[in-house]
C-alpha cells in the first residue's frame, strides 16, 4: 500500500527560532477573523516563519540559505516529490489551492528573504521600501485575498504592512546589526549626519543616530496616514476589525520610538497596552462606528 508523503517538518531544513505569534507587532490569525479561515492563516504564518527563520539563521552560509530557500519555492510550485523536509511549502501549496489565492504573494517573501541572506545594507528610503514591497506587503496581500479583497486595492495594505516592517527594524536595529551585520536605516540619512553602522553597537543612542530614527519613524507616520484608509475599504468586516487594532498598535509603537531608546531595550508594547489598542481599534469598527 502507498503511504502518503510524511509531513512533519525536518528541522535539519528548517531552522525555528523559537519566535512566534507573540513576538510580531500584530494579532497572528486572533479571534477577530472568521474560524474557517483561521486554519488557512495558521499554515501562512508557518510558512513564513518558516522561511524568514533560515534567512535569520546566523549560522548558515548565504549559499546554503538560497538552497534552503529555493526548495521551499518549488515546493510551492508542486515541484521536489512531496519531500518531507519541506513540509510546511507543500502544505502551504495546499492551502492555496483550497482557497485560491494566488502564491505570488509567498513567492514575493521568498524573494525578499533570499535577498536578506546576501544584502544587508540599503543606499535610501526608496530602495528600502522596495524591499519592504516584498518581504512584508505580501503578508497583508495574502489575508485581502484569503477575505475577499477591498475595494480601494492593495495600497492601504501595503502602507500598512511596510510601517510596520520599519517598526520592526527598528526595533530589532542593534540585534540586527550585531547578529546578521544586516542595517535597515538608509545609507545616505547615516551618512548625511556623519556616522557609520557601528553606532549601533553602541549601548544607547547617539543624537545623530536619534536624528535618523525620527526621519525613519516620519517617514512612516507618512504611510500611515495611508494605511488608516485600509478598515474602510475591506469586503471583511471581521478584517476591518482587525486591520483597525493593528493600525492602532502601529501608531502606539511610533509614539514609544520617539520617546524610547531601542539600543538601551526593545521598544515594545506591554500585554495590557496590546490589548488595549486592539480594543480600542476593533470596537468602533464591530459597533459600525469607524467604516
Amino acid at each position: 500500500m502507498n503511504q502518503p508523503p510524511d509531513k512533519s517538518p525536518n528541522t535539519s531544513i528548517e531552522t525555528p527560532s523559537g519566535k512566534d505569534a507573540d513576538y510580531e507587532n500584530f494579532p497572528v490569525g486572533s479571534f477577530l477573523l472568521p474560524a474557517r479561515l483561521r486554519p488557512h492563516i495558521a499554515r501562512f504564518y508557518r510558512f513564513a516563519r518558516a522561511i524568514d527563520d533560515i534567512a535569520d539563521n546566523p549560522e548558515l552560509a548565504a549559499d546554503e540559505k538560497i538552497v534552503r530557500l529555493r526548495g521551499f519555492e518549488t515546493a510551492l510550485l508542486g515541484g521536489g516529490g512531496n519531500e518531507a523536509a519541506f513540509a510546511t511549502g507543500y502544505s502551504m501549496r495546499d492551502s492555496l489551492m483550497a482557497t485560491d489565492v494566488s502564491a505570488r504573494h509567498c513567492l514575493d517573501l521568498i524573494d525578499a528573504f533570499k535577498q536578506d541572506a546576501v544584502k544587508g545594507r540599503y543606499a535610501d528610503w526608496g530602495e528600502l521600501m522596495g524591499y519592504c514591497d516584498r518581504s512584508a506587503a505580501p503578508v497583508g496581500r495574502y489575508l485581502l485575498d484569503l477575505h475577499g479583497g477591498s475595494r480601494d486595492g492593495y495600497g492601504p495594505s501595503d502602507a500598512l504592512c511596510n510601517a510596520l516592517q520599519v517598526i520592526n527594524h527598528l526595533q530589532d536595529c542593534q540585534d540586527d546589526y550585531r547578529q546578521m551585520d544586516r542595517v535597515y536605516l538608509p545609507a545616505d540619512w547615516l551618512r548625511e549626519v556623519g556616522i557609520e553602522v557601528d553606532v549601533l553597537d553602541a549601548p544607547k543612542t547617539s543624537p545623530a543616530l536619534r536624528h535618523v530614527i525620527d526621519r525613519c519613524l516620519d517617514a512612516t507616520e507618512l504611510l500611515m496616514v495611508e494605511a488608516r484608509k485600509l478598515p474602510a475599504g475591506l469586503v471583511s468586516r471581521r478584517l476591518a476589525m482587525e486591520s483597525a487594532a493593528i493600525i492602532r498598535i502601529a501608531d502606539r509603537l511610533i509614539e514609544l520610538l520617539r520617546e524610547r531608546d531601542p539600543l538601551a531595550s526593545r521598544v515594545q508594547l506591554s500585554k495590557p497596552g496590546y490589548l488595549w489598542q486592539c480594543v480600542s481599534g476593533a470596537v468602533p469598527i464591530a459597533l459600525g462606528l469607524g467604516r
